[in-house]
């Protein structure tokens, strides 16, 4: 059975990930690696609390490897980090690194390219289904989130805090991905056929640095 660690972002992709390898009887789930923006203690990019991160991965049942990363942080930091990451996961015998990824080539090659050294597999279970079916598959199949952070170039700050829904797809300008592969926007999953149970998450304040608008959510 292949032991594999599965990077987390808190978002529809890699839970929705997460469903797809959990129906692998092959595969064997070991972890959920996560990147923290230190200065905030908040999943980065995504902006997602850690308590709210913790709440997923416990409804996961899955434990939670975190990387602290300094804000602003270079590429030689970061890839410093995920290198020690890498160590922890040979040594706890990781066979695997799975990706939410979907079709961007330049993203998938740069995994690619960091794991070769390393000797671990990169998965990458979602890569070139179509986005729109894909998108509907999650929301069909009990995947449910939120829109916790928009890039305000490709979006309108409106859309923060939304349902991640049907209306939410009519509703997106042309142009955008429906799963926003582009970095149109980011979610937090809150229930999906991957959890135990439903998050009780509640949205709270939404702020906006530089472009980007980020909705606060907390587990109540």
């Amino acid at each position: 059975m292949k032991r594999v660690l599965l990077s987390w972002s808190s978002g529809k992709d890699s839970a929705w990930t997460l469903h797809a390898l959990r129906r692998d009887p092959s595969i064997a789930l070991c972890g959920l690696l996560t990147t923290l923006n230190a200065e905030f203690d908040r999943v980065a990019m995504h902006g997602v609390r850690r308590s709210v991160l913790e709440a997923q991965a416990a409804a996961a049942g899955l434990p939670l490897w975190t990387v602290p990363l300094p804000w602003p942080c270079s590429n030689e930091i970061y890839e410093q980090r995920m290198a020690a990451v890498c160590q922890r996961a040979l040594d706890e015998h990781i066979d695997a690194v799975a990706f939410g990824d979907l079709f961007l080539e330049d993203v998938r090659a740069y995994r690619i390219r960091q794991l070769a050294p390393t000797g671990l597999e990169p998965l990458f279970p979602l890569w070139q289904i179509p986005t729109d079916e894909l998108a509907r598959a999650m929301i069909a199949g009990g995947l449910r989130a939120r829109i916790s952070c928009v890039d305000t170039e490709k979006l309108p700050s409106s859309f923060a805090g939304r349902e991640f829904d049907e209306q939410l797809l009519r509703d997106f300008p042309p142009g955008i991905d429906p799963c926003a592969e582009r970095g149109e926007f980011h979610t937090c999953v809150y229930a999906g056929p991957m959890f135990s149970a439903p998050l009780p998450i509640q949205t709270g304040e939404i702020v906006t640095r530089d472009r980007f608008v980020f909705a606060d959510f907390e587990v109540t």
